[in-house]
This record gives C-alpha cells, structure tokens and sequence, in this order.
C-alpha cells in the first residue's frame, strides 16, 4: 500500500495516459487501476466539502477492503463505515473494523443471529443495521432471540421530494417513515423493546446526492433537475430538524447521517446532522461528471487490451460490457476515457466479449495497444476484476484484492 496523500501535480488526461502506461506497461489487459495520485486528491477534496462535519466511508462505491483501511487510517475526515449488507459489516468486524453503519434493512435471519452473538461476545463493538418499520424490529427480534447486549438500530427516514400533495416523487423509493411524527412513533416501538438500542437516524437524499444536475446534451433537464435541488433541499433541512428533534424527545441519539458525494456541502450545513456519507467521489466514476458543484478526478479507471480493427476508423476492444446498475439509460454505460476522444458506437454499446471503439485516437490504436475506460458508477467496477493495481506516479505500487478478490460477494 502506498504512503498516502501527497503533493499532486497538475493532471490532465495525456499526463494520466502517460503515467499509466508507464507504470502498467508490463501488464497484460484487461485489468483495473487506482491512480492514488487522484484518489487523495478526491480525498482531500471531499473532507473540505464536509467540513466542518466528519465523513463515512461508504464502502459499497469502494468494495476493496485494504483502500478501506487506509482511507480510515489516513484520509483526513473519514470516520466509520456505511456498508450495504450486513454480512459485509460482520465480515469487516471480523477484520478489525468498527463503528459500521447497514445502510439499508436486513431480512438475513443467519446474519442477524451472527450479529446477536457478535455482541454478546463484543458489547463494545458498534454494528448497527437499518430500520423502517415494525415488520424489521420483529424480524431482528426472532433472529435474534436473547442477544447478550442490545441490537444497535437506526431510524432510515424518506428525504424524497413529494409535490402535489404527493402525486409527484422527486427522489428514491426508500423509507415508509416521512415525518417527525411518524419516526417519533417508531422510535418510541423501539425504545419499548429492551433487545434493541435506537443509536441514529439516517435520510438519504438521493435526489440531491446521486442525480447529476449536467446531464449531457440535455441542457433544459438540467435546468429543471437544479431547480427541484433548490426546492428540496429547502425541504429537507427543515423537515429533517423537526424529525430529529422529534425523535431526541423519545431518546438520546449518537449519530444523524445524511448526504452523498453530490450534496456533501449543502448536508453538512445541516444543524441537525452530525456525519455526512461519501465514497464515490474518491474513484471518479463517469456518472459523477454530470455535477454542477464539483469535478472529481478520474481515479478508478480499467484497461481492456485491443483485439481487432474492422476499419481504418475503428477498433475493437475485448469485453468491455460492465453495465452500472439503474434505470438503463445510455449513461449507465462505461465510459471511454483514454486516449481522449475515443467514444463507443452507439449501435452496439459496451458488449461482453467486445466493445467497439471509435473517434479519431481510434485511428492510430493497433492491435495489442490498449483502451482505457470509466465504470459509471464506483465501487460496481470491483466486481468485474479481483485485484486493483494502485499506482502511484508512474509506478505500480501495489496490488490489492477486491471483495471478489477475497472471494466475498454480498449482493
């Protein structure tokens, strides 16, 4: 593993290519890459957004356990992880880990038994799963049975946009809690079981943290995406204080979590938030060009080696189809990224076994060069390859398994 931050030079994309070329010219595509020169740049870049509240590291937009440590180690911010399964959190606990947030409710029956008996053995460990209604408290009870110590729990809370009287829905279909009422009321079901601890409250605004406000060549949706942003963040952050004051009438709270790599200024001005959430941001993904706020720094990138030239114009690559989950539009598609100005062929896309290439640097690419391209989204890239090569400068430094890598597949 590398030292950790450093000086960064001013970086475009003919400096990048060159350095990974460089550093990876002995290895054989395809394979994927961390530029660590860029990743704490990115670091640095999301603590200043945050400040003054600390950062959780959202480790399903990073999905490789040894970046995690270091980011937690040596990143300035980072305090705890938000992780998306629960046997993920155990798993990580089981490496040393604390202070892990589920980001999202378990029905694992076999976890939860786990985590009953992982607090029996380890009371002072902090593993707290999501909930959002009675039908999780049940189910955590009879999968737990009679835990040694209290389940941690936290209170998810919709933070969605709902207009016209809630006929029109700007933002994630997520919690069925909305209101200070409402979460009062759950909190309160949770403060009269004695196996469970209400330790948060979480709402995730996805609206604001995860759509792009410019998204290509759509310039008059971007106008209105900015335009609902404004609105609901207004809403947000007085119905989010009037929940978690609500909630703090029924009980103590260690922790308010809120925001995304996309919304991490406008949540950590929250008074009512003490932590606010990134990861994706430290890789760069290609849908995280589309905002208005910040640029983030291609970090996270994969090499796919040239096989074929049907014509003077065009290249293809092999395999290549590593689609990012969503609604399947066009910018769920890998992005080309070096040599710059190579773009996909809209007929065929990024396919499994090949994925053509076209634009001008196709021209002079010859078989066995290699293409360089962009996952759409973060920490998904990792389930397409067992190790990351970290380079740092124009030199491999290191190589670290990914989750799959360490033969762990949570979702």
């Amino acid at each position: 593993m590398a030292s950790g931050p450093r000086a960064l030079p001013a970086s475009g994309p003919d400096e990048q290519l060159e350095r990974l070329e460089h550093a990876t010219e002995g290895l054989g595509a395809p394979f994927a890459c961390i530029d660590l020169d860029s990743l704490w740049a990115n670091a640095a870049d999301l603590a200043g957004r945050a400040r003054p509240k600390p950062l959780r590291l959202a480790s399903k937009s990073v999905r490789c356990r040894s970046l995690q440590a270091a980011l937690l180690e040596r990143a300035e911010s980072f305090r705890g992880t938000l992780c998306f399964t629960l046997p993920e959190a155990l798993w990580l606990a089981e490496h040393g880990f604390d202070d892990l947030l589920v980001a999202y409710p378990s029905a694992d029956r076999s976890a939860l038994r786990a985590l009953a008996e992982r607090r029996a053995e380890h009371p002072e460990e902090r593993i707290t799963v999501m909930v959002d209604s009675t039908a999780h408290l049940d189910l955590i009870e009879a999968a737990a049975g009679r835990p040694g110590a209290p389940i941690r729990v936290c209170l998810d809370v919709d933070m969605s946009l709902h207009v016209l009287g809630g006929r029109l829905r700007f933002g994630a279909r997520r919690s069925p809690v909305r209101t200070p009422d409402e979460a009062a009321a759950l909190a309160r079901e949770i403060a009269a079981r004695p196996g469970l601890e209400l330790a948060g409250v979480m709402g995730y605004e996805a609206q604001i943290a995860g759509i792009p406000d410019r998204p290509r060549g759509r310039r008059a949706l971007g106008l209105a995406i900015r335009a609902l942003k404004r609105v609901s963040r207004r809403e947000i952050a007085a119905r989010r204080a009037a929940t978690v004051a609500a909630v703090r009438e029924v009980a103590p709270l260690e922790l308010v979590n809120g925001g995304g790599t996309g919304s991490l200024e406008t949540t950590a001005r929250e008074h009512a938030v003490t932590e606010v959430t990134a990861g994706s941001g430290l890789y760069g993904p290609a849908l995280f060009d589309g905002y208005t706020r910040f640029r983030a720094r291609p970090a996270a990138v994969f090499a796919l080696p040239v096989v074929r030239r049907p014509s003077a114009t065009v290249v293809t690559a092999l395999g290549g189809g590593y689609l990012a989950s969503g609604s399947g539009d066009r910018d769920r598609l890998p992005r080309p990224h070096l040599p710059p100005g190579l773009r996909l062929d809209p007929r065929e896309g990024a396919g499994e076994v090949q994925t053509p290439l076209l634009g001008e640097p196709a021209e002079r690419l010859a078989v066995g060069d290699r293409a360089w391209l962009r996952h759409a989204k973060a920490g998904e890239l990792c389930e397409r390859f067992n190790s990351l090569y970290l380079v740092e400068g124009d030199r491999v430094v290191d190589e670290v398994p990914t989750y799959r890598g360490e033969g762990q597949c949570f979702l």
